[in-house]
């Protein structure tokens, strides 16, 4: 559970921006997007292989 404490006289948009920081710091909703559509872990280790080569090669390029 999250707990943002708001002292007296607080702006209660700045209490709700860090509640939102806190939230997004615990990966919640990134896990629940992930989480959505099941992945063979195959398939996620492809998904990664793939990336890593893009990203190389693409670094590459930048160094020619």
């Amino acid at each position: 559970m999250i707990i943002v404490p708001v002292s007296q006289g607080e702006n209660i948009e700045r209490a709700l921006k860090r509640f939102k920081r806190k939230f997004d710091r615990t990966g919640t909703m990134r896990r629940l997007r992930d989480n959505r559509n099941f992945r063979k872990p195959s398939d996620v280790r492809r998904r990664k292989m793939e990336k890593a080569r893009y990203v190389e090669n693409m670094r590459r390029e930048m160094m020619e």
